[in-house]
């Protein structure tokens, strides 16, 4: 993925109040990615906003399909059930497992 390249001085900002404790957190994973915070909420944004695009066109699959397993078809029934805002979540939270698991 090509990054574009851009100075600090010219690059659009945008203030954003977090809650408790989230600054510290974001630190912490930025230092063991070996990033900065920006760096690290920049490239979670995008994480993000990928899937999220990505995941409009996979939720088009049918239940009926053969090409899924039974468990395939119950999680993505149960997928389906969800609001877009826990289908992200969901989504996240496999990508950071599996981004855990990879470490």
């Amino acid at each position: 993925m090509k990054q574009a390249i851009y100075s600090s001085r010219t690059a659009d900002k945008f203030v954003v109040r977090l809650p408790d404790g989230m600054r510290e957190r974001i630190a912490d994973v930025a230092r063991n990615h070996h990033r900065s915070m920006n760096s690290e909420i920049i490239a979670r944004l995008e994480q993000s906003m990928l899937q999220e695009s990505s995941l409009g066109d996979e939720v088009n699959v049918s239940l009926d399909s053969p090409e899924l397993s039974l468990h395939e078809r119950e999680l993505l029934q149960r997928f389906r059930q969800l609001s877009r805002r826990q289908q992200n979540a969901l989504v996240a939270l496999i990508a950071h497992d599996a981004e855990m698991a990879a470490e």
